[in-house]
């Protein structure tokens, strides 16, 4: 194999909605670094099979629907 052509793996903290952490390989970040999650499997729709809304974290939502709205969608 070639060297120094494939990534950095190293461990990191997993931080999901609900509070718990894992702690996983990645190429995310730095060694010790902590990724939190904004969405997981245990909260988003498409995993768990309910028909609520998602969290408008970070106004995502608010600011499409405000920039679309005289279109009728």
């Amino acid at each position: 194999m070639k060297k120094d052509i494939h990534p950095d793996y190293h461990n990191i903290k997993v931080v999901m909605t609900d509070g718990t952490e894992y702690l996983t390989r990645s190429t995310y970040g730095a060694e010790g670094d902590t990724l939190q999650l904004d969405i997981d499997p245990k909260t988003h729709p498409a995993w768990t099979g309910a028909t609520g809304q998602l969290m408008d974290r970070g106004g995502r939502v608010s600011r499409f629907k405000e920039r679309f709205k005289g279109l009728g969608i």
